[in-house]
């Protein structure tokens, strides 16, 4: 059985810094395409950044030199390191995963997610 379990979420100002974390268990994080998601309160989900097997990294345009996706294989853990935080950074952050050996990268395993609040 996958699961996924975010941290590392909280409050901070504008400007400040957060990483979070995602430990995955029941799957080989080197296997498959390993990403973060977030909501807002009445937005519709949105893409944030992604990492698939090869290690080959994308990242939302609003996201872009501000966020930073990485993966410990050893520890089968996603990290989101988010500087320069913004206001309209504030959302519930999801750890998501395909199925190893997706090749299209289809997120069909999901963590309960995490908050973050940014506050100006």
């Amino acid at each position: 059985q996958v699961q996924l379990e975010e941290s590392g979420g909280g409050s901070v100002e504008a400007g400040g810094s957060l990483t979070l974390s995602c430990a995955a268990s029941g799957y080989t994080s080197s296997r498959g395409c390993m990403g973060w998601f977030r909501q807002a309160a009445g937005k519709e989900r949105e893409r944030v950044a992604f990492t698939d097997r090869e290690g080959s990294i994308t990242y939302a345009d609003s996201v872009k030199g501000r966020f930073t996706i990485s993966k410990d294989n050893a520890k089968n853990t996603l990290y989101l390191q988010m500087n320069s935080l913004k206001v309209e950074d504030a959302a519930m952050y999801y750890c998501a995963a395909a199925k190893p050996g997706d090749y299209w990268c289809r997120y069909v395993y999901w963590g309960q997610g995490t908050q973050v609040t940014v506050s100006s």
